[in-house]
């Protein structure tokens, strides 16, 4: 089977763990359950982990127990000024571009704060689209139904065509059970739970050289 499509995650895995971003975004969760929602400090974690693990994201949590608005919520958390926690990145762009593949962000944020990430980081240009929570009907990684979606938006078929690049081991296992080709960035090693693990989404190209040969094979 040959590649078709490359899925990419947005947050933590197409730049830096440390460079604070995806933290910043978590504390302004918090501060919204706080002050949107009037919940107190000591219960607010316990309840972010629970919502995360059941559904995926803090947010599916939220719209089904507590009625939140998402548009409200999502331009809450979201608003950082991104450019001070990541800049261009020449490597990365050069490796995208090139990719022979077509190439989809694939996040449980929304569209306007994948924009922003892309457009900091010099690579807007360089994907075929953007596969959002509102895209996915809020379905959120890793509800099979969210991976469901974005195979019809990428006009794909076969989860075998593709191959799924994401900092998260969970959405990760979820994606591998339906036939993706899964990639964990940000962790060296063997992981039995995904077809392959890379340190950095820029190592992809020394790991999985074929891609760029137009042989587009799973190794």
């Amino acid at each position: 089977m040959k590649f078709e499509v490359a899925f990419f995650d947005l947050d933590d895995t197409l730049y830096d763990k440390q460079s604070g971003l995806w933290e910043a975004i978590r504390n302004r969760m918090s501060l919204y359950m706080h002050e949107r929602l009037g919940m107190s400090w000591e219960v607010i974690p316990t309840l972010r982990r629970h919502y995360f693990e059941t559904y995926g994201t803090t947010l599916r949590g939220l719209q089904l127990h507590h009625q939140v608005d998402a548009d409200d919520y999502l331009a809450y958390v979201h608003d950082l000024p991104i450019h001070e926690f990541i800049q261009p990145d020449p490597q990365l762009r050069q490796m995208l571009m090139t990719l022979p593949l077509r190439r989809f962000i694939f996040t449980n944020a929304d569209r306007d704060h994948a924009r922003r990430v892309l457009q900091t980081l010099n690579i807007a240009d360089c994907f075929d689209g953007i596969i959002d929570v509102r895209a996915i009907h809020f379905y959120c990684k890793p509800e099979p139904q969210a991976y469901q979606i974005a195979l019809q938006i990428a006009e794909i078929d076969e989860p075998q065509q593709c191959l799924y690049l994401d900092d998260s081991l969970v959405n990760l296992a979820a994606a591998r059970k339906l036939g993706f080709y899964t990639v964990l960035v940000g962790q060296d090693g063997h992981e039995p739970q995904v077809d392959l693990s890379i340190r950095e989404i820029k190592e992809l190209r020394k790991k999985m050289p074929h891609l760029w040969d137009n042989q587009r094979g799973t190794p």
